[in-house]
């Protein structure tokens, strides 16, 4: 497989630190969370914000790209709620994702988040991995 994009970030200071894009677009400055025993203070970030803003946006491409296949016009919003959860000895995450659509009846909607599911680079990175609630709503 061959590298249409890389995107490069680096963190020090785990959860408590600061993350910065290779390009400067991303800064951010990194806080835990209070479920997590931190501080959680305001104006920062935490891992689990980060990667369910990255799904959320990963898995609303592949909706539409999956709805321009099947020849349909939609408007959509994905939530992307991510938890951190206690698993054995460390810890692991789990993810429901939440997406809206205009433009089809409910049955599209959950045939198209089957198949979005099934093409978005996140979804195929955590498969077997992360637990993934689906729930498609047509509005």
């Amino acid at each position: 497989m061959s590298a249409l994009y890389t995107a490069s970030s680096t963190a020090s200071g785990g959860r408590q630190g600061s993350v910065k894009s290779s390009d400067g677009t991303l800064d951010l400055a990194l806080s835990m969370p209070k479920g997590l025993g931190g501080t959680e203070k305001e104006g920062t970030t935490n891992p689990e914000q980060l990667f369910s803003a990255g799904y959320s946006a990963c898995f609303d491409s592949a909706l539409q790209l999956v709805a321009g296949q099947a020849k349909k016009r939609i408007t959509s919003a994905v939530t992307a709620e991510v938890s951190i959860e206690k698993q054995g000895a460390g810890f692991g995450l789990s993810v429901k994702l939440i997406a809206e659509m205009e433009g089809v009846t409910q049955e599209e909607a959950e045939e198209l988040m089957e198949k979005a599911h099934a093409v978005c680079p996140y979804s195929l990175a955590i498969e077997g991995n992360v637990k993934v609630e689906r729930s498609a709503v047509a509005k």
